[in-house]
């Protein structure tokens, strides 16, 4: 398991707001309308990959308002994305102190902290994200693997000083099997992830626990009509969540080919841009990681008619560089036999 990889919410974390933190909204300037253009236009650059253009668009804003908390954080971010850790890490660093009331910053310097070894430091950020807000769930979360991977380095201390302490030797192998999560024993190294605080909106990326489909409902066989609108054909949710549990694991192999045969022809992209920009994009952010795990969770199906299905769960999301959960809808379309995705919604 990628540890220490959920940065405030991935690649770089999404965040989904929530009431605890719209004091915090508030607190990051309620200038917010004023500028909101400039930091969405400069996000959406983020969210596409073009962290060049983003970061010089977020530049320009806080050339004029260099104090701007929302601007400084989409630029730690950026910054984290470009691999410039050191930095990213100046700039949550000093939003810690300009606004230690956030809990977001401290996390993300927490993660840029655990992905440097520095994992005093990385606790010591943890602790006060959650003295900050005490309900913030992936500062404890992160902590609770800040604290596994110092328990890891003293069990292997220990076994460097006494090769026959078998009780030792077990607890180490529990964690490694902790922190391997399913890569038999490979422990990867901590990779931090990204996210927006919750006055910066962005859409969740997705990410992963196992794949989980509804129970199928019972299906009585029907002839193909030659208007499949008004002619429903045999449907279950078996059928739907079958395509979607294969979309889910060519998209976890990053299979950027198949992933993409799932899509309908007349799918709406994102913000109305072309398929092939849409598709491009997609290539560039699947085949970046070094490796990808797509969970699927609480799943249901509802059907309007034999050919349309709307499938609503629960999707993970975990890559190298980031770990991130969000509640997604998928309009699905029956085409020649075969169910495809129509539109992608996500929150």
């Amino acid at each position: 398991m990628n540890m220490f990889n959920r940065f405030s919410e991935t690649r770089l974390a999404r965040f989904n707001p929530s009431v605890a933190l719209l004091a915090s909204a508030l607190l990051l300037g309620a200038s917010l309308a004023a500028h909101a253009d400039s930091i969405q236009d400069a996000n959406k650059l983020f969210k596409q990959g073009q962290h060049a253009q983003a970061l010089e668009k977020v530049n320009g804003y806080l050339a004029g308002k260099p104090k701007d908390a929302q601007a400084r954080f989409l630029k730690g971010l950026i910054l984290t994305e470009q691999g410039n850790t050191t930095e990213a890490i100046k700039i949550f660093a000093a939003l810690t102190e300009d606004y230690p009331e956030l809990p977001e910053p401290y996390n993300n310097l927490a993660v840029l902290y655990a992905s440097k070894g520095q994992y005093d430091k990385a606790k010591q950020a943890l602790e006060m994200a959650i003295r900050t807000h005490p309900s913030y769930a992936t500062a404890h979360e992160n902590l609770g693997d800040i604290y596994a991977k110092m328990a890891s380095q003293a069990y292997d201390r220990a076994l460097q000083l006494d090769r026959s302490n078998t009780a030792t030797q077990t607890k180490l192998s529990m964690i490694q099997e902790l922190f391997a999560n399913g890569t038999r024993g490979k422990r990867p190294a901590p990779a931090p992830v990204a996210s927006t605080p919750s006055a910066v909106a962005t859409k969740p990326e997705p990410a992963a626990p196992a794949v989980v489909a509804s129970a199928p409902a019972a299906a009585k066989p029907a002839p193909i009509e030659k208007n499949p609108e008004s002619a429903p054909a045999a449907n279950s949710d078996k059928d739907v969540m079958k395509t979607v549990n294969a979309w889910a694991a060519a998209w976890s192999s990053q299979n950027v080919k198949k992933y993409l045969s799932f899509y309908a022809d007349d799918f709406k992209t994102p913000d109305g841009e072309s398929r092939s920009a849409w598709e491009a994009a997609r290539e560039e952010r699947i085949g970046k990681p070094k490796s990808i795990r797509i969970g699927i969770s609480d799943a249901s199906v509802s059907f309007s008619n034999g050919n349309h299905a709307t499938v609503k769960f629960r999707q993970s999301y975990r890559a190298t560089h980031m770990k991130t959960s969000s509640t997604k809808t998928l309009l699905m379309v029956k085409s020649g036999g075969k169910w495809l995705i129509q539109e992608e919604r996500a929150k």
